[in-house]
């Protein structure tokens, strides 16, 4: 059964989704006087959730509105975060600032342009629409000024790819549904899509994904690669090498340990222990040494150390067939538990 559909596991909504019922919510206090106790948007697919309001506050000429976000059953860092949209009279259109904890763009490669407020394109679209329905029905020209913010956001966004991104100064406002999947590999995956575009953008010839914090290391040292440079691969080396063959980048070297990168070097492309396991049977053609009763694969290392060099040596053809036809020249590095490079291909 699929996270989509598993009853165990309830959805939850994006920062974008909640952004937009606070700004709803303000304009309706705003310019209609009203005092909501919760707020329905409609998402881009047609869905129509119910927000409660967790924060209201006026002034003279503006409103701000403060909604909580409920990531569901999702591990996502901004779960319960207070997502806050001030609205207050503008000229020219719909304009987006950011306020606490909500970040700038200072890189090229993403879909916002550097300079900009770090609040994605559909929940753009999405508030721009509520601005334009709440003008109608109050009769009122669709010029506001709205200006996001996450109280304790900057902290968050340490736990974030944003800084390296090129995200500064706190979180992304993002969604392209409003709706969070539980548990989705769908958000992990964008990241290293925009990881490899502000990559590219930036004019980069050499980026690394590695599988956890260690190899990443080991890598950067060993390379010297910058921050930008180190994509957050972790489990995912299919979804790396796949949207990187379609969006090359000349170099580009794979980290991990040795349990990982050989279920790389057998065929997984996710290397979540959950969804592949190393082969010990079929690991003893690559040695003479008794292997395929081995627990773990630095046990089977420890037996016969070769193992570690043909490893490396078959994920790289892996990584070949991957990436294609694609101007891009592979590298893998593999090490043990302590950060010890155990061997090197293509470098």
């Amino acid at each position: 059964m699929s996270d989509e559909t598993s009853p165990k596991l309830r959805r939850g909504w994006t920062t974008g989704a909640c952004a937009t019922a606070a700004v709803k919510a303000g304009l309706q206090m705003l310019w209609g006087g009203m005092r909501p106790d919760d707020v329905s948007i409609t998402l881009p697919k047609g869905e129509t959730p119910v927000f409660a309001i967790a924060h209201m506050a006026q002034g003279a000429d503006w409103v701000e509105v403060g909604i909580e976000k409920d990531a569901g059953d999702d591990p996502d860092v901004t779960h319960g975060a207070l997502i806050c949209a001030r609205v207050a009279a503008s000229s020219g259109g719909v304009v987006f600032k950011a306020g606490e904890g909500v970040g700038h763009v200072t890189k090229p490669g993403l879909p916002i342009a550097v300079g900009e407020p770090a609040i994605n394109p559909v929940p753009r679209a999405m508030m721009d629409e509520v601005v334009a329905e709440m003008a109608s029905e109050f009769g009122k020209a669709p010029d506001v000024e709205i200006t996001i913010s996450v109280p304790g956001g900057t902290e968050l966004a340490k736990k974030t790819w944003n800084p390296r991104l090129g995200i500064e100064g706190g979180l992304s406002i993002l969604g392209t549904t409003g709706v969070v999947r539980p548990f989705s590999c769908a958000a992990w995956i964008a990241s290293i899509h925009r990881g490899i575009d502000v990559a590219r953008a930036d004019g980069l010839t050499h980026v690394a994904g590695c599988t956890g914090a260690t190899s990443e290391r080991v890598v950067q040292e060993l390379l010297g690669l910058p921050d930008h440079a180190m994509l957050d691969m972790g489990d995912f080396a299919g979804g790396l090498l796949k949207y990187l063959a379609r969006h090359p980048v000349p170099s580009i070297t794979i980290g991990g340990g040795i349990g990982k990168i050989t279920k790389l070097a057998q065929g997984a492309r996710d290397l979540h222990s959950k969804r592949s396991q190393v082969d010990f049977e079929a690991l003893q053609d690559w040695t003479s040494t008794p292997v395929s009763d081995a627990n773990t694969m630095l046990e089977a290392v420890t037996r016969a150390p070769e193992l570690a060099q043909r490893v490396a040596d078959e994920a790289l053809l892996k990584i070949r067939d991957i990436l294609g036809e694609a101007d891009v020249v592979p590298s893998v590095v593999v090490i043990d538990r302590a950060g010890t490079i155990l061997a090197k291909a293509g470098l």
